[in-house]
């Protein structure tokens, strides 16, 4: 050997993997996200909190539809599907509902989500589908152009709103409490700890989970609103973000460049959709009924019964 190649290092020594690749596609990377979204930071929150539960990963599943958020499916190496545009919640509802023992988690983003497949949110929340929803709100259309959300605040810029935006946009929060959702949270990307502790939490609770995380769109909401770099938009979260837990969710709108609310809202128990379906079927039916994707130890006492509600 050359004093040359003596002195190279040996590959084995210098590469460094990444510390959450055992729960990641690497073969997929490098990931299309534009330098400080906020999108990798609420994945990283979300495989944190994966690593911390006692979650059978093979019964884990990844729903996510279209747009920027979209692509978390294909990067995660749990069983994972990049639905249609607006179209996750139906494809979650239809799994959890085959598998009730699946753990199924949707990650998408607000156009996908609140917009497009805003129905299928609303409903699945009213019907409590025991599932966790983590909706990444940047405030725009980020993938397509830009254009006006659901979740632009009043007055800020998009390239279909170059006069500002004058439609009101949803509290997403207060949408998802007055639907019946049993566990309601919000934080900014910033914040991965406390992020990370509610989705391990939303792991844990049976029944309709919805996370809210604000996070920067550097790309087109930053630039048409002359915010600044994606660093810019971190260090305002840092500045303008207060705790609040339990705060009334009516009161949780964004303003443009206002003061960001974040914390635990909601935290209820109420029947899932499959404990009241097998609730009603089992005091009309009674013993001629087989449970569905639970055992006679989870009914209710009224159930077991038989007594009419």
């Amino acid at each position: 050997m050359s004093e040359i190649e003596a002195n190279i290092p040996s590959t084995t020594q210098t590469t460094a993997g990444h510390p959450r690749e055992g729960l990641l596609r690497m073969d997929r990377m490098p990931h299309i996200w534009c330098p400080s979204c906020g999108i990798g930071p609420t994945l990283s929150a979300f495989l944190i909190a994966l690593e911390k539960s006692n979650l059978n990963l093979d019964k884990v599943a990844v729903v996510s539809g279209i747009g920027c958020t979209g692509r978390v499916a294909g990067y995660v190496k749990l069983d994972s599907f990049h639905t249609t545009h607006g179209r996750p919640i139906p494809f979650a509802t239809g799994l959890k509902l085959a598998n009730p023992e699946l753990k199924v988690v949707v990650f998408s983003g607000d156009g996908d989500l609140v917009a497009i497949g805003g129905n299928h949110l609303i409903h699945a929340a009213r019907r409590n589908i025991d599932i966790v929803v983590i909706c990444v709100n940047n405030f725009i259309y980020g993938m397509t152009g830009g254009q006006v959300a659901a979740t632009t605040p009043e007055t800020a810029i998009c390239s279909t709103a170059p006069y500002g935006n004058f439609e009101t946009p949803f509290n997403l929060p207060h949408l998802m409490d007055t639907c019946g959702a049993v566990y309601v949270a919000r934080y900014t990307a910033l914040d991965i700890r406390r992020l990370s502790n509610a989705i391990l939490e939303a792991f844990n609770k049976k029944g309709f989970s919805f996370i809210e995380v604000i996070a920067p769109c550097a790309t087109l909401y930053a630039r048409l609103n002359r915010l600044g770099t994606g660093l810019d938009i971190l260090k305002y979260y840092h500045d303008n973000s207060v705790i609040k837990h339990n705060a009334d969710p009516r009161e949780l709108e964004i303003k443009f460049q206002g003061p960001i609310i974040v914390g635990k809202f909601v935290d209820r128990e109420r029947p899932t959709f499959l404990d009241a379906m097998n609730q009603r079927f089992k005091t009309v039916l009674g013993d001629k009924y087989q449970l569905y994707g639970m055992t006679d130890e989870c009914v209710p006492e009224a159930v077991v019964e038989g007594g009419e509600r």
